[in-house]
């Protein structure tokens, strides 16, 4: 079984119950989440060997960290210790017309204080079939970006796969470079790059003529979105897939979702109608964990992997917090059209 390696920082997340907004909640409910583990995650519950790579402080809260990495089967035998505090999110649920609101309290964090030399890159992929990062770790600090580079350069060297979300979060670049500036040079490095309706916009300049992310209520056209693929084919030469996400919004908790895959040719999903969102927090990061299993399990076979990328993110939208709690057969199950929820005696 070929093993992932993903890089990034994980966070307690402290989010309101029952909908409820902040100034309205008298407790928060604790979890943890972060792209990359969230990816490491879903790829440990699908039986693929995974490690999460990271940088945590020697204190209790780390412990727990760990811990509930290692009660998924998520590896962690390359997590460093130091610096002074684990990142924390806070999640308010939004409802119908009112949206999710995230409140970052992440500053100096042990992972942003990283550097060019901080990991032992080539004893850490020594062993490795695919590394996973995503555009959050650059976005951290100028030496989270240099180490991030450095594990894609390394990745590069001995011929492991590399993969990214392009993940841009605008409120995280406050350290003086733009997305711009810094993520060209790590993206010409990968094999794999996913984003999500306005990702490659954002970032690169490069988006699909008329399409505006705010009018996606209902369904998103893929084939707007080719043009989108092989532009950044183009700007990137070394990446063999491009693969977008499609998320149309009818409220907070009725989304459409679908993907679209370009390689040889344009590869799109179906589209799945989901009418109760649970939490859809790790929704893009459950479906690069399941892309990711999908182009190792179904090889060659661009549709199926898409296929069970896009319903294993769809499952995620019923799972509160981070994590995608969902198993193989689960995700093949409604691949093949069953979506009723029975009972399963």
């Amino acid at each position: 079984m070929q093993k992932v390696v993903t890089f990034g920082e994980i966070m307690l997340r402290l989010a309101t119950p029952d909908y409820k907004r902040f100034i309205q909640s008298d407790h928060l409910t604790a979890t943890f989440g972060g792209g990359e583990a969230n990816v490491a995650v879903s790829l440990a519950n699908y039986g693929i060997p995974v490690e999460f790579v990271t940088r945590l402080p020697e204190n209790d809260i780390a412990g727990w960290c760990v811990a509930e990495l290692r009660k998924m089967n998520v590896g962690t035998g390359h997590i460093l210790r130091g610096g002074e505090r684990v990142g924390i999110y806070f999640l308010e649920t939004g409802a119908v017309a009112r949206p999710s609101k995230v409140v970052y309290d992440r500053a100096h964090s042990s992972i942003a204080e990283v550097g060019k030399g901080t990991f032992n890159w080539k004893e850490i992929l020594k062993d490795a079939s695919w590394f996973h990062w995503t555009g959050i770790t650059p976005a951290l600090s100028q030496g989270a970006a240099d180490a991030c580079l450095e594990a894609i350069r390394t990745a590069n060297e001995l011929g492991v796969t590399v993969s990214c979300d392009l993940n841009y979060r605008k409120n995280l670049w406050k350290y003086g470079k733009k997305a711009s500036e810094v993520m060209p040079g790590l993206v010409k490095g990968c094999d794999i790059i996913l984003g999500n309706e306005e990702d490659a916009e954002k970032v690169f300049g490069i988006k699909p003529e008329g399409f505006q992310v705010e009018h996606t209520a209902g369904e998103v056209d893929a084939g707007e979105f080719e043009s989108v693929c092989k532009q950044l084919m183009r700007e990137f030469p070394r990446a063999k897939k491009v693969i977008i996400t499609l998320r149309g919004s009818i409220n907070a908790n009725h989304n459409t979702w679908g993907g679209c895959l370009y390689s040889d040719k344009l590869y799109q999903s179906g589209r799945y109608d989901i009418t109760h969102i649970v939490d859809r927090v790790g929704g893009g990061d459950s479906f690069m964990g399941g892309l990711i299993c999908g182009l190792l399990t179904y090889t060659g076979d661009d549709q199926k992997a898409l296929d069970f990328a896009v319903a294993a993110s769809c499952l995620k939208h019923t799972i509160y917090g981070d994590f995608n709690l969902v198993s193989v057969p689960e995700v093949e199950t409604l691949m093949k059209g069953d979506g009723s929820g029975r009972v399963v005696r």
